[in-house]
């Protein structure tokens, strides 16, 4: 063995340099998670930039008074104040003088509505980004791309995890309504969680108004892992070949240490490219991790305070040694806001907002209904001045005269306060009516997402078209002869040698399928379309 113990020297120094230890488990790395080709950037902040143009500024004035000087000297004025030519000469300087300090507040006041965001929010100028979503570049709101979240548990020798969700991504325009739907357990409630950070992401980036607000560093910790695996298998087979061709040498010929001396070296150079490769990769993803806790702890809270969330039970989400009135008001004094006065004008507003009256903000939980209770549950998010809205099941609780109740006053303050919604549910036929775009998910993944009215008219996944036989129909006579579809994933899919994945069969709507189902499903839209 030639190599191997140096490089394992040198990473171990570099480990030790680099800190951090790495994750350790038995999936292989793949290409999910943030883009691992995605250049770090280094973001000029609005300070230093005022503070460029202003030492610009301070240059061009000290030269203009140089010149004012040596002009004045050489037309022999020295201080004549009263001179009418010095003072000609004065006024001319002064209003260059004036020209560039408009002009220095006119870049100011440029910069300040390029920095809007970062002097609103207080965003860290080293945040990542991503500025295709910044301002008014764009309609998207939120941005999830390849989200993952898993959930580790039992000791060292039964180690497990659970994929809760599993490359998930999607984008939520400004003023629409997303509707996530799926059976119990597909990992619905827990994408809404970790977008308002109630779970740190195990992969993946979170994005909102164009900054990341979450992301996780398993992928990036694994791409080392497997890199280093990589790296010493690659080792190992270039010692164990040289090894062999030494071997196979004639140990009584004249050249044979020339020969030796050669195989050795041709084997260190290998060893040396590999190990180049692997300290390329290691320090890229470093970097990435370290932009991803700093991402973590510098996440703005004015930024995630615009994220608010109502809880499927409105029983548990509301501490029962509370009024409603401390309940409500709970988030506004971790804002700092400790008026009592104007705190209580808030509550009042907001529980008269959600049908409730200002008597009820003296009351406890216990004291008032199942719709009440999930009327206060919106009063409170509502508070915040959210403009993010995640809607976690708010409805399933309930029954069904009082279900139509909170669709309706979620409709009513969507367009009254220009909120954005993401709506979690069970029910196809409720969400078709509140949500402009569904995704469907099963198992952690998003098997289809599509426009409303795209989704019911071209039903593809046969996920989709289980929970779409699943819902009653009114007319007792015909819901006697429904037939409802079970979903069977081991029956219609093979994908044992034609991976999935995400693909367009068609403007705005996608599938989780592989080659030959996308085909299908592009026949079956045509069939759709031509039996109307």
């Amino acid at each position: 063995m030639f190599y191997t113990d140096e490089i394992d020297e040198a990473i171990k120094a570099l480990d030790e340099e680099q800190g951090e230890p790495i994750d350790d488990d038995h999936e292989d790395a793949q290409h999910f998670g943030d883009d691992p080709n995605d250049s770090l950037k280094e973001y000029t902040s609005y300070k230093q930039e005022v503070h460029a143009l202003k030492s610009k500024l301070d240059q061009k004035l000290l030269d203009l008074d140089n010149k004012q000087k040596e002009e004045l000297a050489s037309l022999n004025l020295g201080d004549d104040k009263n001179n009418p030519e010095y003072q000609k000469v004065v006024d001319k300087y002064n209003a260059s003088k004036n020209e560039l300090k408009d002009k220095y507040n006119a870049d100011v006041e440029e910069l300040k509505k390029k920095y809007h965001d970062e002097l609103t929010y207080h965003i860290h100028p080293r945040l990542k980004r991503r500025k295709e979503l910044l301002g008014d570049n764009t309609d998207i709101l939120l941005s999830v791309r390849n989200l993952k979240q898993f959930f580790f548990f039992g000791n060292k020798i039964f180690h497990q995890k659970l994929k809760a969700v599993s490359n998930v991504s999607f984008d939520v325009k400004k003023g629409e309504c997303f509707g996530i739907v799926g059976e119990s357990g597909c990992g619905k409630t827990t994408t809404g969680r970790t977008i308002i950070k109630l779970y740190n992401p195990t992969s993946g980036s979170i994005y909102y108004r164009g900054y990341r607000i979450g992301a996780g560093s398993r992928w990036n910790k694994k791409e080392i892992k497997w890199s280093r695996i990589h790296r010493n298998e690659h080792i190992k087979a270039f010692n164990k070949e040289a090894e062999e061709k030494i071997a196979a040498l004639n140990k009584e010929s004249a050249d044979y240490a020339s020969q030796v001396a050669a195989i050795r070296k041709e084997c260190n150079d290998k060893c040396a490219i590999e190990k180049a490769k692997f300290n390329e990769i290691y320090r890229v993803q470093k970097a990435k991790i370290r932009q991803i806790n700093f991402d973590q702890a510098h996440t703005p809270r004015k930024l995630m305070n615009e994220i608010q969330m109502i809880f499927q039970d409105p029983v548990d989400s509301l501490d029962p040694r509370m009024t409603i009135e401390d309940i409500i008001q709970e988030g506004l004094k971790i804002q700092g806001s400790y008026n009592r006065a104007r705190n209580h004008e808030k509550v009042v507003e907001m529980l008269e907002k959600v049908g409730l009256v200002e008597e009820h903000a003296s009351r406890y939980p216990h004291e008032f209904s199942g719709g009440q209770r999930q009327r206060v549950g919106i009063a409170r998010a509502l508070v915040m001045n959210p403009k993010l809205l995640i809607c976690d099941e708010p409805i399933s609780a309930l029954d069904v005269s009082i279900r139509a109740q909170i669709i309706n006053l979620l409709n009513e303050l969507k367009e009254e306060m220009g909120l954005t919604l993401i709506f979690i549910a069970h029910d196809l036929s409720v969400v078709k009516y509140f949500c402009d775009r569904i995704a469907v998910m099963y198992y952690g993944k998003i098997v289809e997402m599509a426009s409303s009215d795209e989704l019911f008219k071209h039903p593809l996944h046969p996920y989709t078209i289980s929970l779409l036989s699943a819902i009653p129909k009114p007319n007792p006579l015909s819901e006697r002869d429904r037939t409802r579809i079970i979903y069977k994933p081991w029956e219609v899919h093979d994908y044992s040698v034609d991976k999935p994945e995400i693909r367009e069969v068609c403007p705005g709507h996608q599938v989780y399928c592989n080659q030959k189902e996308y085909e299908e499903y592009l026949k079956k839209i045509k069939e759709l379309d031509s039996a109307k």
